[in-house]
């Protein structure tokens, strides 16, 4: 199955709103848009505090198609320290910078494409995180299928282990839909829990938020 084509699955349309939001910023102060909205986003926050295993000192956290940065800016809040964020984005990498250094945070920004047959080196990660970006992959007009699989490779790359977590956000694909399409390289931790509505007599989620692991190697 393919989604069709839009204008979110290109750079040149969030390279426009990444300018027009740097505009907001530097003149009312407003950060832009929380992809997903807030709630998704402490969602996530809340699910990462309540993991034991998982030391905000040390814990290395990727943030993939970060954005203005804010899902980092709330982990920095909230004491994690070895923070990086990417983005395809030069605009969106500009205003991230800005608003951390705006709030006295050390977070690092890179611009990347994790699309591409052959990926940046950005090294690796305990938690890799994705809100939205595996959506906008989807969506792009141009190969979406053969994007869509360098994404997920590159992501493996990226998780430091087999205890390493892939936390992905989404509002296009179900549950089911990212276990087949994720099958190649992951494994399914858990899955957190996100509002449900009902219609026609079925229950169903706006949004959905699975937590994978490398699948192991054989």
């Amino acid at each position: 199955m393919e989604l069709e084509g839009s204008e979110l699955g290109t750079k040149e349309y969030w390279e426009n709103s990444y300018t027009r939001e740097i505009r907001n910023y530097q003149s009312h102060g407003d950060v832009g848009e929380i992809w997903f909205d807030e709630d998704s986003q402490q969602r996530i926050v809340n699910w990462l505090l309540k993991q034991e295993n998982v030391d905000k000192q040390t814990a290395r956290v990727l943030d993939l198609g970060c954005g203005n940065g804010m899902f980092l800016i709330a982990l920095g809040n909230e004491g994690y320290t070895e923070l990086t964020g990417v983005d395809y984005s030069p605009k969106a990498i500009e205003l991230a910078k800005g608003i951390a250094k705006d709030q006295c945070l050390n977070i690092n920004y890179d611009v990347a494409d994790l699309t591409q047959s052959e990926p940046p080196n950005l090294g690796c990660y305990n938690i890799v995180h994705d809100k939205g970006t595996y959506d906008a992959v989807s969506l792009c007009p141009d190969n979406p299928k053969e994007k869509r699989t360098n994404y997920l490779k590159t992501v493996a790359q990226l998780l430091s282990d087999e205890h390493s977590l892939f936390i992905i956000t989404s509002c296009n694909w179900t549950e089911e839909e990212l276990l087949v399409s994720f099958d190649e390289f992951f494994v399914k931790h858990c899955s957190i829990p996100t509002p449900t509505f009902k219609f026609g007599g079925k229950v169903g989620n706006v949004v959905t938020s699975v937590v994978f692991k490398k699948r192991p190697s054989n």
